[in-house]
């Protein structure tokens, strides 16, 4: 079967609406999409009218960034939307992201880039900025030639325009899903960067905070890596998840859709069911 549970919308960093993603979905003979905009439940509260198609299931969803050395990336499904502590904690990291985008203009102007809050937002559709709408801007003012250059130079962790956005501890992120009845998933766990020993204590201690799946299948994972987290999940009592992680034009060389047998993804399925 085709499912995808990690995609992107316009609501955070995405190219495409949410009605977008599920014509697209439908297009690809998708049968369960997922939208888990980072930190932010806008682009899944658009759809909240949607009614599912007999050839798509749409599952809400969420991608909460944790404090980590590396990357350490949260999904959570199946949660009350309308869960006061979830959206008043969203609310305050979109806050902080806002004024994070205000020190990135000030110091780009620093740097003699012209780019105001104004073209940023007018490029993001929105309030919600991110660094690919930075890059998209930086290249329609002929500042670098294509995005992959504004953040190799500009916008990626430890170049001169970064500025980290604030991060729940990994505990709390999991209780904040968990709390508003969701499940939480470890996203695309090789950007850890953790070698195998590390990653499976890094999986035990999530586990012990209420993690209930891993992300298995992911658009940049080889076949080796898939085997290697399924494992992982075997051991720890853990399901297993299938994403993308597609963000449209905004992260080039990622198509929606993930194939896994639905043998494997039906753990996942009869819980969302429950939900």
């Amino acid at each position: 079967m085709k499912v995808d549970f990690h995609t992107h919308s316009t609501g955070s960093d995405g190219s495409n609406t949410p009605n977008e993603l599920l014509n697209l979905a439908l297009e690809k003979n998708i049968e369960y999409l997922s939208i888990t905009d980072h930190d932010t439940l806008d682009g899944v509260k658009s759809l909240e009218n949607f009614k599912d198609l007999k050839k798509l299931k749409f599952v809400p969803g969420v991608e909460i960034s944790a404090e980590f050395p590396t990357t350490l990336h949260l999904l959570g499904y199946g949660f009350d939307s309308n869960n006061e502590r979830l959206n008043k904690v969203l609310e305050e990291l979109q806050e902080f992201r806002k004024k994070r985008n205000v020190l990135m203009i000030e110091n780009m102007q620093k740097l003699g880039f012209q780019i105001t809050l104004e073209e940023l937002k007018k490029e993001a559709g929105g309030e919600l900025i991110g660094r690919p709408h930075f890059a998209s801007l930086m290249v329609k003012k002929n500042y670098v030639s294509n995005k992959q250059e504004a953040f190799d130079k500009y916008l990626k962790k430890g170049a001169p325009l970064y500025l980290d956005k604030k991060r729940l501890n990994p505990k709390d992120a999991i209780l904040l899903i968990k709390e508003a009845g969701g499940v939480v998933v470890l996203a695309h766990p090789y950007q850890t960067k953790l070698d195998e020993q590390n990653l499976a204590n890094l999986i035990r201690e999530l586990v012990d905070y209420g993690l209930d799946g891993i992300e298995a299948y992911y658009s940049s994972h080889t076949k080796e890596m898939n085997e290697k987290y399924k494992a992982l999940a075997k051991k720890y009592d853990l399901f297993i998840t299938a994403g993308s992680d597609y963000h449209g034009t905004n992260k080039a060389g990622i198509e929606m859709g993930i194939n896994i047998s639905k043998e494997e993804l039906e753990p996942f399925l009869n819980i969302l069911r429950m939900l």
